[in-house]
Formats: C-alpha cells, structure tokens, sequence
C-alpha cells in the first residue's frame, strides 16, 4: 500500500495549481484524500479536473484565498515573493514549501525511479507511467504532461513504484532520493539558473549522488553531455552502479536498429546478450530512445525485460508531443512542445521522416527571453528543416523582456540558414495566415512551450471554413 498524507500536507494550498508540475502534485494529495485548495491566473481543464477531485480552485490571486487553517503554501520557482498569498502565508506564519519538497515528500517509502535531463522527461516519465500501469503494477506518477490516453499528468497508484519527473531547471531534482535516476542528456539550458556547463554537470552529479545505496543510475551513451556526466559519476561515485543506454557500441542496453514504420517505429536492442524488439507508437528517433531508457530502468527495478518491452508498445503519446490536433481540408495539424533547439531539431527530423514528400510548415513561438538570447541562432538554424515558418513574438512566461531581445534574433538566424520565415506578431492573425499557406497533403507543426498551443484548433477551423 501506498504512504499516505504527510502532516504537513493535510490541507495545502498551492498557488498556481494549474501548472503541470503544481497540479499533479495537488491531484495525488487530493486522491489520498487531503483537503486541497490552490489559485490559478486563468481558468483551465486543470482547474476543473482538480475541482472534480474536491479541490478549491481560485481565479487569480488574492490574499484572501488562503485559508487561514492552511497547513502550508506550496510554491514553485515561478511564483514571485509579492504575490499576495504568498505575503499573506508570511502573515499568518503558514509554512512555505517548494513543489520540488512536496513531491519528495509523497515518493517516501516508495521505489521511485526519477526522470532528469534537459529534453523527453516527460515522454520517458510517461512510457514507464503507461508500461507500469499495463503490467498492473499500480504505480503513482507524476508527470509534466498529460498522457493522450487516461488524459491526466498524475494519479496515486496503490503500487509500490512512483515515477517522477525530476526538474533540473532549478536544481530541485536534488531534493529525491531514488531507486532509479534517468539522465537523457545534459546540455546548457536555463540560462537564469545555470552560467556554465560545469555547473549544470556538478548539479547533476548531486542528483546522481542522491540515489539510494544499491539504486542504478540510467545515463545515454550517445549524448556528449551524458557521456561526460558518467565519466565524472564513475570516478566521483565508483560505487553506485551505472547502466548506459543508446546506440553506442558501449551501451550496456545497445540499441541494435530502429527502423520507421510510418508515425510508429520498431526497435531492436540487445540486453544480457540477446536481441529484444518492440513498438513504440509515436515517430522519430529521439522517441524511440526514451523507450529504450525506460526499459532500462524497469529493468533495473527487477521487471522482466520482455514484459515491459512488450507494455511500453501500450504506450500513445503525450499530449503537446507530436500530438495531432485534427486534420481538416488534406492538412494535418500537430502540436509540438519544443522550444530548445535540440528539441526542435528532433521533432523536426521526426516529422520530416513520417511526411514523405508532403510540405512541413511551423509556427514557432519562442519561450523566454534569457534562452532567446542565447540560443537565438540555433533555433533559427533548426526551422531551416521546415519549408516555411511562422515565428511569433517571445513568450515571456516567468521572465521580464531583456532589452534587444526579440524573435528577430530567430528570424535573422533562419533566414541566414535559407529558410522561408515569416514574423507575425499578432497572434490572433496567425490561423488565416497558415490557412492560406496551407495546402492538401501539407503537414502544419505549432511549436513551442508556450500559448502556441491554442492554435491547433483554431488553424483548424480556418482550414474548414
């Protein structure tokens, strides 16, 4: 049976609740029976799915929205110090804790196993969310995306396992002590918290040093950062174990052959000396090795190999991850949640691979204003891969504008590397114009970790109308 509901955790606030990584966490408290209650800015899906399960969910943020018997105030980094509930939980000397402790708190006494790189933790969090369930293993998650098919990014399972998606970006993944670590790469990204790759990898090596004794850390051998990281955990942690993964001739679990099979692909690795090959239901490369490092560190909990190869075939997508919204007059439309370069790059090459000879248009909303500026250039470079592009202005999310820096950056960058790029700084005009670029057969990608979202649907109606 799972633990139940840590004191301090009886009746939590969380303020900005409808955010993935908040409102997973208020959902398991709120399945285990706690009294939950939160604020969101806008009202959303999530604020009605945690409504559903007894939450008190409030629109905007007001000092007043805290209770005054609250237990404690959950927080993220996003969360600013003048917000007023978070003034008002100083006021009546109410506990302050960050997502990153309150999720650590509902993983004890469970195996965990915590998923940690700069891009697929959520896809590799929910293949083995998917596998687990399939096996009827029971086991809590919780994930920063919604799985296509339950429709949620966390449940309280009765099993023993939780899964996790471990955030680095501001170094809370250093909060869990785990059964099983995942490291898909390690490369420069949040700018804010990180100023060089020495310390993204020192930060790493702490939340490799967190794993329980006789835990496994599961790293890629193909990503240089990875490879980097094992070689400073080997010499640092020389007894922890350490499975490799990838397409490298050293991989312990080596991936042999993926082959494509339209928006599916097949995938052989050889494991313990014997060849293994299973579907993973989503298209590209990249998706194909999230598999392979899920079933690696099932395997490393004890679960037999050819079980869980066969229960991450289960697996359908997550929703914002090459997830198609609707097609309408010959055009698909996709919803990608990419906003790195790498990332882009990926879902690019994915769909490039699954289009055949169709055309691949993307409408491409950067997402803040410190990764803009640094990695401007090479986000233009990767919507070279696309026939044309629509760039939007910056979503600032938790950021204030930096002087100078624009999606201008992008745009100069893409058009240096030949790429047919068009800015369109209102939003709103963005459907007519892809609709009219659109033609039967294209495929049309919204990008981004933004709003961009919401204009699957409504490119959708413009293509219908």
């Amino acid at each position: 049976m799972a633990p139940g509901i840590p004191a301090a955790m009886e009746r939590p606030h969380f303020i900005g609740i409808g955010g993935a990584g908040m409102s997973g966490i208020a959902k398991i408290l709120a399945q285990r029976g706690a009294k939950v209650a939160g604020s969101d800015a806008k009202e959303s899906a999530t604020a009605e799915a945690l409504r559903a399960l007894g939450a008190t969910v409030h629109i905007g943020h007001a000092a007043g929205h805290l209770a005054d018997d609250a237990t404690c105030v959950v927080v993220s980094s996003a969360i600013r110090a003048d917000n007023p509930e978070l003034v008002r939980a100083g006021e009546l000397s109410i506990p302050v804790v960050h997502r990153s402790d309150a999720l650590a708190s509902l993983m004890g006494g469970l195996r965990s196993i915590a998923v940690a790189g700069t891009h697929g933790k959520t896809t590799t969090t929910s293949m083995l969310a998917v596998a687990l369930t399939e096996l009827g293993l029971d086991p809590s998650y919780a994930i920063g995306g919604d799985l296509a098919g339950p429709g949620t990014n966390a449940v309280h399972g009765e099993g023993t396992i939780f899964v996790a998606e471990a955030d680095e970006s501001d170094r809370s993944f250093q909060k869990y002590d785990p059964e099983v670590a995942i490291v898909l790469n390690v490369e420069l990204d949040h700018h804010a918290n990180y100023a060089s790759m020495d310390e993204i990898y020192e930060s790493f090596e702490t939340f490799a040093g967190k794993i329980v004794p006789d835990g496994t850390l599961v790293v890629s051998a193909d990503q240089s950062g990875a490879v980097e990281l094992t070689r400073r955990v080997r010499a640092e942690l020389p007894a922890l174990t350490v499975v490799t993964y990838g397409e490298s001739e050293t991989a312990d679990v080596r991936v042999h052959k993926i082959a494509a099979r339209g928006l599916t692909s097949e995938v052989t690795v050889v494991l313990g000396g014997k060849f293994l090959t299973f579907t993973v239901s989503v298209p590209g490369r990249h998706y194909a090795l999230n598999a392979v490092a899920a079933l690696a560190s099932g395997v490393a909990l004890g679960i037999p190999a050819h079980n869980l190869a066969s229960a991450l075939g289960k697996y359908t997508g997550v929703k914002r991850r090459l997830q198609l919204k609707g097609e309408a007059a010959g055009v698909q439309v996709i919803d990608s949640y990419a906003h790195h370069p790498t990332e882009m790059t990926a879902d690019l090459e994915a769909m490039r691979g699954a289009a055949s000879d169709a055309r691949l248009l993307v409408v491409f909303q950067p997402h803040l204003f410190s990764r803009t500026q640094e990695l401007g250039t090479e986000m233009g470079q990767a919507l070279a891969l696309a026939d044309a592009s629509v760039v939007l202005d910056i979503y600032p999310a938790r950021e204030d504008p930096v002087p100078g820096v624009t999606s201008a950056l992008i745009i100069d960058a893409a058009r240096a590397a030949g790429a047919d790029v068009t800015a369109v700084h209102d939003k709103a005009k963005v459907p007519e114009a892809v609709a009219g670029m659109a033609k039967p057969g294209d495929l049309v990608l919204t990008m981004g970790a933004g709003d961009v979202t919401d204009l699957g649907p409504q490119i959708l109606d413009h293509l219908s109308s």
